[in-house]
């Protein structure tokens, strides 16, 4: 399954582009990133069947393993790409927000949006690394 990152904004270089670039180089899963101007430009079209998060404030917060646990659900499902997007400032508007698989929240408190796509890019790893057994995540 495609682990598909869509963020409005420019990482460009910074201390959170090389956490992303770490991360994403560890995750044995297929990984695209796609980057979009803060407002505008075209969303790339979904393969099918897929699955939509948006990273958002309010929304759901999940542990590690629930989350590992629902992204090895939806590969044995079928889905073919699971697609996280991460909104600029103002976030997401409500059209998608109704439209979403899952609002996906990193806790109450607001994170900046290069800081998510890096700690997004961490729980990818871990819970590809959940799926696959590997010793280094402790559960617990």
């Amino acid at each position: 399954m495609l682990l598909h990152v869509i963020a409005r904004g420019k990482i460009a270089r910074s201390p959170e582009a090389e956490l992303v670039g770490r991360y994403s180089r560890r995750i044995a899963w297929p990984l695209k990133l796609t980057e979009l101007p803060d407002v505008g430009g075209t969303i790339p079209a979904p393969q099918t069947p897929s699955r939509e998060v948006l990273l958002d404030e309010h929304g759901k917060a999940m542990s590690s393993e629930a989350f590992a646990a629902l992204l090895g659900r939806w590969r044995d499902e079928g889905v073919r790409e699971a697609r996280f997007l991460i909104g600029a400032a103002d976030g997401h508007g409500v059209t998608a927000r109704a439209k979403a698989d899952l609002l996906l929240g990193f806790g109450a408190m607001t994170w900046p949006h290069l800081l998510v796509r890096a700690m997004l890019a961490e729980q990818l790893w871990r819970a590809t690394s959940i799926l696959a057994g590997h010793p280094y995540h402790r559960s617990g």
